[in-house]
């Protein structure tokens, strides 16, 4: 921790999580404001919006001529059925699928019946699936997306000359918070750059006083310090793996329990 957190170490009363609020009533995060008594709001900073069948069309992509497809989201997968809805499109049954993770794969069987042989599952990250990517280099693959994304699966491809076709198939942009500019919260948790960045399309006059910014993962944290704001909380952490792992350690020591 920096001499300039520290000295701002005050006492957290109150968060606001710029994701949905959580369905599981089990989540992490409840507890967190049970046990500690403290005020969590969930208000998610963007938004996604689906990317018109003309503006698809105009990308010049047959879905069908590919053998696999990647999903990093949920996000990605029904605005990606969504369009083979609208196209008439049905997928084949040898069709791979590499999936991000468990949650994503999971949520797959919403649209398709799912098969062992044919789908990939990494743990949480993209590097995960890079294996995959290596063992089945014939594959011809499609990266349904948005036009914001990480470059992390694309550059992995290319490096490795295996061949694919990015679809942009929604945007994420800023959502509307202007409801907010009179509320305060002790901290502020941020999941991705695009949250940072909606902050200030919303307030472009933001200034973070007291106000502490929690980030997670590398590229979260290095918009907040682009942004030349302070970042009091970072995560994972080797002791907290969770961004309510981070939260609870930074309570503790600002709350002095």
């Amino acid at each position: 921790m920096t001499q300039s957190t520290k000295d701002r170490l005050n006492r957290v009363r109150s968060i606001l999580v710029s994701q949905p609020k959580p369905a599981d009533e089990r989540s992490p995060y409840f507890q967190l404001a049970e046990k500690y008594k403290i005020k969590i709001d969930f208000r998610p900073f963007i938004q996604v919006e689906p990317v018109s069948i003309k503006d698809f069309r105009k990308q010049k992509i047959e879905i069908l001529k590919h053998t696999a497809v990647i999903f990093t989201s949920r996000n990605a997968i029904d605005h990606f059925f969504g369009i083979c809805q609208e196209l008439k499109i049905e997928m084949p049954a040898d069709m791979k699928y590499f999936c991000i993770s468990e949650q994503t794969a999971h949520y797959l069987q919403k649209y398709i019946v799912i098969r062992k042989r044919k789908l990939f599952v990494g743990n949480r990250t993209a590097a995960d699936l890079f294996d995959f990517f290596k063992k089945h280099k014939s594959e011809k693959y499609l990266f349904p997306c948005s036009d914001i994304r990480k470059e992390d699966i694309p550059d992995f491809l290319s490096k490795n000359s295996i061949e694919f076709t990015e679809a942009i198939i929604y945007h994420t942009v800023a959502a509307d918070l202007s409801d907010l500019k009179d509320i305060k919260y002790d901290i502020l948790a941020f999941y991705s750059p695009s949250g940072i960045k909606s902050l200030f399309q919303n307030f472009p006059d933001f200034e973070q006083g007291k106000t502490r910014i929690a980030a997670f993962g590398p590229t979260t944290a290095q918009a907040v310090k682009e942004m030349d704001l302070i970042l009091d909380i970072e995560a994972p952490l080797p002791n907290a793996p969770s961004m309510t792992g981070a939260l609870e350690l930074y309570i503790k020591k600002a709350n002095k329990i």
